[in-house]
């Protein structure tokens, strides 16, 4: 495959978790109405995406080091396309719930299979900057979703992005299934095998040049995770945003990504990879704290809440195509195993902390921008604390 091919391919793979989760944010407030649930309840349609996400990697990085990345692709996208189905068909918010979780194992084992082929395909360098370039158009899925997400929900209904979804996931695997070349080398036949499964997350997980990289991303993520699951409620409920305007207002903040995927590449060619990424934690820092402060003087409006989410996703975009290098590059032939470590502890965080956002929900401003700066000081300490494992 040339290097365009690959990176169009992971890149659909990549979209797949942001409209698995943007589509349908314009939807939160009124799943909760539509089937008489609280936010907290409603809270679980992403929460349980994300745990059904972060235990699927564990499984499904191995398989692909077993018997390829394009058969466990296929796999990923089939179960996808059926929980789709049966989340748009959902009668009860118990089965969307459960829908959910199905979708999350289909959708994380393509985002598995896309990191594993960057690495089988690249260097570690050359790869950051794929998956930096990847990033700046996959972003049009979380700039366009959350506004197409508000207009589907005016005129359809909640149901209608769950449609939207399995459309795009057909046209994926019709894509897939005629493209994609296999890109593993290196099956390990024992790779699914209990005892060398251990003994493989046990390798990586000893790995400390593993974990500074990757604590600091499962924060990255976490910290705009907070934004993905409080700010429709903060928005819609608090402030008074219309539904159709919602999706703006996100996709906005999440044009901050993308300006931030584009400064990192600008920084890769210009200072490298650790630099770039120490920038971008004092980013994430400054993003944080920035919040409480302008909650804290009293500037309760929705530009405060939309600017935050910009300069957090654009920390986000300078941290994650470094930190994402950086994690799976000591492990050539464990791509698969690192990515799907990696992604889950990342999943791990961002259901902690949308956990913590339900919880926390008290009809203002502050539990937001309070786990804001949480998370923006803690990402910033963790890499500080780990910078001698960076090379």
């Amino acid at each position: 495959m040339s290097p365009n091919t690959i990176l169009w391919l992971i890149t659909g793979c990549l979209m797949l978790q942001p409209l698995s989760t943007d589509l349908y944010l314009p939807s939160l407030p009124h799943l909760a109405t539509y089937f008489a649930v609280t936010p907290a309840v409603v809270q679980q349609t992403l929460s349980l995406f994300v745990f059904g996400f972060a235990t699927a990697q564990l499984v499904s990085g191995p398989l692909s080091d077993r018997f390829g990345r394009r058969p466990v692709l296929f796999g990923g996208l089939l179960t996808y396309l059926a929980a789709s189905i049966a989340c748009g068909l959902a009668p009860s918010i118990a089965l969307l719930v459960l829908g959910r979780f199905v979708q999350a194992i289909g959708c994380c084992t393509a985002v598995v299979v896309a990191r594993a082929i960057i690495r089988d395909a690249f260097e570690p360098a050359e790869g950051a900057r794929m998956i930096a370039k990847a990033s700046s158009i996959f972003s049009l899925a979380p700039i366009l979703g959350p506004i197409l997400g508000g207009y589907l929900q005016i005129v359809f209904g909640w149901r209608a992005a769950f449609a939207a979804q399995t459309f795009f996931c057909g046209l994926l695997a019709v894509a897939a299934w005629r493209l994609l070349s296999e890109t593993n080398q290196h099956k390990n036949p024992q790779a699914t095998r209990f005892g060398s499964l251990s003994r493989g997350y046990f390798n990586i997980a000893r790995n400390p040049t593993f974990w500074a990289y990757t604590l600091p991303g499962a924060l990255s993520y976490g910290s705009i995770f907070a934004f993905i699951s409080g700010s429709s409620f903060v928005l819609i409920r608090v402030l008074g945003v219309a539904t159709e305007i919602y999706g703006y207002c996100f996709a906005f903040g999440v044009v901050g990504y993308l300006v931030g995927t584009i400064l990192c590449r600008y920084l890769l060619g210009r200072i490298g990879l650790t630099r770039s990424f120490t920038l971008g934690s004092r980013m994430s820092l400054g993003a944080g704290l920035l919040f409480l402060l302008l909650v804290n003087i009293g500037l309760h409006h929705w530009t405060v809440v939309v600017g935050c989410l910009f300069l957090t996703m654009l920390a986000h975009g300078v941290n994650f195509p470094c930190l994402q290098a950086g994690a799976i590059a000591p492990f050539p032939k464990q791509a698969g195993a690192a990515a799907g470590l990696m992604g889950s502890c990342m999943m791990i965080a961002a259901l902690l902390v949308g956990i913590w956002v339900g919880a926390s929900h008290d009809g203002t401003l502050y539990p937001l921008a309070t786990i804001s700066a949480a998370i923006g000081i803690a990402l910033f300490a963790s890499a500080r604390a780990l910078q001698r494992y960076r090379s």
